[in-house]
This record gives structure tokens, sequence and C-alpha cells, in this order.
């Protein structure tokens, strides 16, 4: 549900930002000369327990999205009944038809929304939890290595206030590797190396044309 689902983390990603900077001054000025940026998104993503997390999430709902599938294939296929059988069909069995798509595609809909809204929730509980931790971990670092300011840069987001930044700034690999030795996660739960994100529901299908 990517987004699962773009992880809701945009307001989290502000939140984070502001943070970050704030922190990042409150280093010694005497020691403090460097500047980072981090895609906290992404660093949240790539940290093992992000990657436990969004493989649970896939896990949690897939049944729910397999009936979404179902659904939307129930529709489509009264959709093609209908208009295969345009000039074959009864009035009375075409309104029947129209009648028992309509239903399926509003139950569609609404399981979608449910879906999305759950989904949503199940993930911010996760930028939370994991956001937290990792602002105590970027705080350490940037006080340890003399940064004045850390910004956030999230190319992904239309409100992304970074217009350019230096690769050899970026520090996204550098928290997420302490952020794995300060949280690992426990043993035998380790996430799967590259585990995908949750699949958005697919839109609704149109609902059939009345007459």
């Amino acid at each position: 549900m990517n987004t699962m689902i773009r992880w809701a983390v945009l307001a989290a990603l502000c939140a984070f930002g502001t943070a970050a900077m704030a922190q990042g001054t409150a280093a010694p000025a005497a020691a403090a000369s460097k500047i980072g940026v981090i895609n906290v998104r992404q660093a949240i993503g790539n940290t093992s327990e992000g990657k436990l997390a969004s493989a649970e999430l896939q896990s949690k709902y897939a049944p729910r999205q397999n009936e979404l599938e179902t659904l939307n294939k129930q529709v489509n296929e009264l959709q093609q009944r209908l208009a295969a059988g345009e000039r074959t069909l009864s009035d009375e069995e075409k309104a029947r038809l129209r009648q028992q798509g309509q239903r399926l595609a509003q139950q569609l809909e609404r399981k979608q929304n449910e879906l999305q809204e759950d989904a949503n929730a199940d993930q911010g509980d996760v930028i939370q939890r994991i956001g937290r931790k990792m602002m105590d971990v970027l705080d350490r670092y940037a006080r340890e290595n003399g940064y004045v300011a850390i910004f956030v840069n999230d190319p992904s987001s239309q409100t992304n206030p970074l217009l350019y930044s230096a690769a050899q700034i970026d520090i996204t690999a550098d928290i997420v590797r302490l952020y794995d030795q300060a949280y690992p996660v426990k043993s035998g739960s380790a996430a799967p190396a590259a585990a995908p994100k949750p699949a958005a529901p697919k839109p609704a299908a149109q609902k059939p044309p009345q007459q």
C-alpha cells in the first residue's frame, strides 16, 4: 500500500525536518562546521525495522487486497456481459445485471476506502515509532560529528524545500547503519533484504451505466 499508501509520511517529514535542524544547530559553535541532508522517508524504509514492518503490513493486508481484486474482477465481468448481450439480453436481464454491478461497485469502493484508511493509520504508526527513535540517533550523530544543521531532502515530495545538495553531505546511509546498530531487530525476525512495500489498492471499477 504504497502507498502502502505513500507511507503517510509528509507530515512526519516536516516534523522530523524541523527537529533535525533545531537539534543540529544546538551543537557547540566551536566544534560545529558541517551541513548535512537526510532523506527521512528512505532512511525509515531502509532500516531493518522498517523493512520488517513493511513486510508485516503487506502480509496483514494481502487477504483484503485479494478480496478487492476479486470484487473488481466480478464488476468487470458483469460489464462485459452487458456489453456482449446488448442486443440479445432482455431488458429485465439487463436491469438485473446493472443493479448487481452497481451494488458490487459500491461495495468495492467502500472496501477500498476502508483499506486505505486502515493502511494509512498503520503506516503512520510505523513512521512515528521509528521516526522518534531515529531522531535520537540523528541528534547524537550531529553532535558527535560537528554538524551545524541537517536538512530534510525528499525528492518524491512536491513540497521538498531542498533544491540542490551534494552527494557528499547526504547522511542517510550513515543514519540507517547507526539506527540498525542501536535498535537491531530481534533474532529470528530479520526482515527480507528487499521487502516490497504493500501495494496500493486498485482504483474502483467504473459503475455500470444506468439507462
